[in-house]
């Protein structure tokens, strides 16, 4: 016959209770840390890219300012001299020397002066060499120009050609403004090469404010590209709000020649894909003329992710152009997608490792059971001389003690058992015999009845005795089972608590919860109690079970307090970081040199996780109340060694402080002044009772308005080590 099963639903091997579930949970964990790797990784490219554009924006923005405003400068200072008759405009020669001064100390290409008459001078810079001009009012050939020495003395003509004030842009959209403003852009081929150049004009007066001309100054305009290209950051190119390209910084030029003369490209024609990708796109949407703020776009340029800023830049004189930035995604992916790559088999690498570990501990734990219930199930089918060989694992091995007591217990008393079953057929025999004499019908008679009251009493005896042996083995066989999976899901849970140990973690307070552990500290109690009382019916004048006990694995140790502040920092450095409404909280750590702490590691590590999110709650309300400068948001944390016993330790914030009445009631259980969901108001409490019962310290708040100062004090050795059941309990409850 086998022997029965208790069985509550459906049941699985003891391998795979504690394989599966371990397994399950390092997967889930190596995912989420992938995943979330990721995702960062992301985010920091999007960061970095918008990071990366508004500064290359700003550099070429500042370049625009400073090289488009020395023209208007300089004819400001011009037009200043010839109204006080500083510069004489009638004398060509000085005025071209006084040119060729000023083009020695300024990046220019061109500066000269036009009058109502129609004459005119000036000095250029075309082919690296200064020259100085001047004309006349005659129509042809007017214009002569002289090569220069380094002194700026004329050496001899260089050239001529014909030139006319009334129909240049310099000199007639001045005039007909009547101040300053730019002459538009112009562009020509000349024997030194390609010149697109923007020009600015202004009108120019006597001391009697008379018009005498307008004085212009020109720029090279393909410098701009030069200068874009010594970015390397990207594509860069500036446009105008007509499409027409005035620089970029990629090789292709922004210019084509055709019949020998310069003809401008839009920007939609360019030969770089990029430039024409990006102008075609903003052409369709916007439109180049529209623009009136900054925008950021992503585009898919050449099957590539291109990050995309368009500002607009003005002057006061006229100009508006557009500046376009595109910065391609690779350039931020390629260590990131390394990254990734490596955590992925780091990840996976972790994985099987802890699969295997996980099996070989399993087994480990799951053999001495298997032992002791091949040997329950032999007791219940009526083999009594069984023992279990004992284990490595002291519960466990308490548990087999006590089962090969309880197996020997059990063979005596069935022993006992047939001793006295036989002792009664002897005296039944013998009474039976000093009957024998009696009379035949009697003898018959009365060894009928001591045959039947022998049967009864039998019968009664070996029911009794069976029936009480009978109840305690179906007691250990039932509850066999759970004893087990309880041991196990215990044992798993303090394996996993002491690879961890002393810092609680994630996986801890899983497996806790998915095990329901306060539950089966009280369960457990109960099914042994169960156990114990069917052996001490068993065993009764014999000596009882001794009962199962367990110490606390809370323990003090000596412990580096900076290493559990520095581990309670990167916890919280998500906090920490810039988010878009506040720049990174700083923290200033101010340590001294401290000796090693008695405490429990666990516990006090708690206590600066709970000041410390306060802290930045505290930064993070006072800049969304007051709106003050980001960068003031600061935490300082200082060590420090007291009266040789002590050791001090103090978190500084800058955030709002606490007022009087709230100072009062920070460490009662239950109070707290934040929303409601984000805070319990236990944080506190057990921080203060972390500090001053389990470690006899003391933890003092100071705080005033725009600073708040928590102060933790422990001593260095404790004086006594009592139990501590709560230890564990207290971590977490925050």
């Amino acid at each position: 016959m086998k022997p029965q099963r208790f069985l509550k639903g459906k049941s699985f091997p003891l391998q795979i209770v504690l394989v599966v579930p371990f397994v399950l949970q390092t997967f889930a964990a190596v995912g989420l840390v992938g995943y979330l790797s990721f995702r960062n990784g992301q985010s920091a490219v999007n960061e970095l890219a918008e990071q990366l554009i508004d500064r290359t924006t700003d550099v070429v923005d500042q370049h625009l300012d400073s090289y488009l405003a020395v023209p208007q400068k300089l004819n400001q200072v011009n037009a200043a001299a010839i109204r006080r008759g500083t510069l004489d405009v009638r004398n060509r020669e000085a005025m071209g020397r006084y040119f060729w001064d000023q083009m020695q100390a300024y990046d220019l290409s061109y500066i000269g002066v036009g009058l109502t008459d129609g004459t005119g001078a000036g000095s250029g810079r075309f082919d690296g060499t200064v020259t100085v001009d001047e004309w006349t009012a005659k129509s042809l050939n007017n214009l002569t120009s002289y090569a220069t020495d380094r002194q700026g003395n004329r050496i001899g003509i260089k050239s001529r050609w014909t030139a006319d004030n009334f129909s240049e842009s310099w000199y007639t959209n001045p005039m007909a403004a009547g101040k300053p403003i730019w002459g538009g852009t112009f562009a020509i081929n000349l024997p030194t090469g390609p010149y697109i150049a923007a020009a600015a004009g202004r009108p120019i007066y006597d001391v009697q404010n008379r018009l005498l001309g307008a004085i212009t100054a020109e720029i090279h305009l393909l410098k701009l590209s030069d200068f874009l290209r010594q970015l390397n950051t990207g594509q860069v190119f500036i446009v105008e709000r007509d499409g027409n390209l005035i620089a970029n910084s990629s090789p292709a030029k922004p210019f084509t020649l055709v019949n020998d003369k310069i003809q401008r490209l839009q920007a939609i024609d360019s030969p770089d894909p990029i430039v024409q990708t990006v102008a075609k796109h903003i052409q369709s949407t916007q439109g180049f003329q529209s623009i009136a703020q900054s925008s950021l776009l992503e585009l898919e340029i050449q099957g590539e992710q291109h990050f995309v800023n368009v500002v607009p830049w003005r002057d006061e004189y006229g100009l508006d152009w557009l500046l376009v930035v595109s910065v391609p995604e690779q350039t931020f992916m390629a260590q990131i997608n390394a990254n990734t790559r490596t955590t992925i088999a780091l990840c996976f690498g972790a994985l099987v490792i802890a699969s295997l570990m996980g099996i070989f501990t399993t087994r480990w734990i799951a053999r001495p059971i298997l032992r002791l219930n091949r040997a329950s199930e032999a007791i219940a089918v009526g083999h009594l001389d069984q023992t279990v060989e004992s284990s490595n694992i002291n519960e466990l091995n308490a548990l087999s003690s006590s089962f090969n007591h309880m197996a020997g217990r059990l063979n005596e008393l069935f022993t006992a058992l047939e001793h006295s079953k036989n002792e009664l057929e002897d005296r039944v025999e013998e009474r039976t015999a000093k009957l024998k004499d009696a009379l035949a019908e009697l003898q018959r008679t009365q060894a009928q009845m001591v045959q039947s009251e022998k049967m009864s009493s039998l019968g009664q005896l070996v029911a009794g005795v069976a029936h009480e042996i009978n109840n305690p083995v179906n007691f250990i066989h039932g509850n066999l089972k759970h004893i087990a999976e309880y041991a196990q899901d215990l044992l798993a849970f303090v394996q996993l608590y002491q690879h961890y140990y002393p810092d609680p973690v994630t996986e801890i307070q899983t497996l806790s919860e998915d095990i329901d552990l306060e539950f089966l500290q009280q369960d457990l109690p109960k099914v042994l109690s169960s156990m114990q009382l069917g052996t001490d019916r068993i065993r009764q004048i014999v000596l009882s079970l001794r009962t199962f006990s367990r110490m606390d694995e809370a323990e003090y140790k000596e412990v580096d307090i900076h290493e559990g502040i520095d581990s309670t920092l990167l916890i919280l450095q998500h906090r920490l970081k810039a988010t878009s409404r506040r720049s990174e909280i700083k923290v200033i750590k101010d340590y001294a040199t401290l000796p090693h702490v008695e405490c429990y590691a666990g516990q006090i590590n708690q206590v600066f996780m709970n000041i410390l999110v306060n802290a930045i709650d505290a930064i993070e309300d006072n800049i969304a109340k007051q709106a003050f400068d980001n960068n003031l948001g600061q935490i300082t944390i200082r060590t420090s060694v007291v009266d040789r016993t002590w050791v001090e330790v103090a978190i500084v914030d800058n955030g709002c402080g606490i007022p009087p009445a709230v100072q009062q009631r920070i460490f009662d259980p239950f109070f707290t002044t934040k929303s409601l969901g984000k805070g319990t108001g236990m944080g506190m409490a057990i921080s203060y009772q972390i500090v001053t019962e389990q470690h006899h310290g003391k933890l003092e708040c100071f705080s005033t308005a725009g600073e708040t100062e928590f102060i933790v004090r422990i001593p260095l050795q404790q004086q006594s080590h009592p139990e501590n059941p709560q230890a564990r309990r207290l971590v977490g409850l925050h």
